[in-house]
């Protein structure tokens, strides 16, 4: 049962009808792990705490810099110089104090990983690299929890989804779309750029289908599917993902 003050925080949640007040517990209830504090990480943060999920695991190793500030609107002029989860925590603090937030101001070696993704409802990828983003895929895989991933540079940005909770034998893996573990140096938003509401946007897009899976019990869209958002045309492009049968880590 929800509080009276809950009840009032989240009433044009509760009245939606996929919701409800019975969607608002398992809210309440739900933790989530969400790996990377920059862009993605700010957009998805905020809604996530103003949705009212239970508790938020943030995980990253990197101070905020004057240069993030166009992007990572989390974060305030004041904040420049301390760790990312320490000034995001205050943030969603101030904007949510029912929600319990976990920092861990540091990069996760796969054993504590591997612990972090066991107490995890759905894990949310907000990280910057290869190397990061394939060892959550693998991990979220092993442990059967949803995880959900996106990234941004320039104008365009990615988001897909792994249903891994659902065991079905035909589900591809992230591995199965990007084989590699690093990509070259020159892919990265201080060489190449990025225009900041496109990684708001798909931060945000992050948060929603969070909440959808968490309130409602599962994703009400194909999974895995990959969206490709173009910010210079303003388009969305929608693309199937396909179990690689040589896939070291699904398959």
């Amino acid at each position: 049962m929800l509080t009276d003050e809950q009840f009032n925080r989240y009433q044009r949640q509760i009245a939606l009808p996929e919701i409800g007040e019975q969607g608002q517990v398992k809210l309440s209830q739900s933790h989530v792990l969400m790996i990377g504090c920059g862009g993605l990480g700010s957009a998805a943060s905020l809604y996530l705490a103003g949705s009212g999920v239970g508790k938020l695991v943030i995980v990253d190793d990197d101070d905020v810099d004057f240069s993030n500030l166009h992007r990572q609107v989390v974060y305030r002029d004041k904040d420049i110089s301390s760790s990312k989860t320490e000034a995001m925590t205050n943030q969603l603090l101030a904007l949510n104090p029912a929600v319990k937030i976990r920092s861990l101001d540091k990069r996760l070696s796969k054993s504590q990983l591997e612990l972090e993704v066991m107490l995890a409802d759905i894990v949310l990828d907000c990280s910057d690299n290869m190397h990061t983003r394939q060892l959550i895929n693998q991990v979220c895989l092993e442990q059967n929890t949803d995880l959900i991933s996106a990234a941004a540079i320039g104008w365009l940005g990615q988001f897909c989804v792994f249903d891994f909770s659902s065991k079905g034998e035909s589900n591809a893996c992230y591995r199965c779309l990007y084989p590699f573990d690093e990509v070259e140096q020159v892919h990265n938003c201080a060489e190449l750029g990025v225009i900041g509401p496109v990684v708001g946007i798909l931060g945000t897009y992050q948060a929603l289908a969070a909440i959808q899976k968490l309130a409602t019990g599962r994703f009400q869209f194909k999974a895995p599917m990959l969206h490709r958002f173009d910010g210079l045309q303003m388009q969305w492009q929608y693309l199937s993902i396909t179990k690689d049968k040589q896939c070291k880590v699904c398959s």
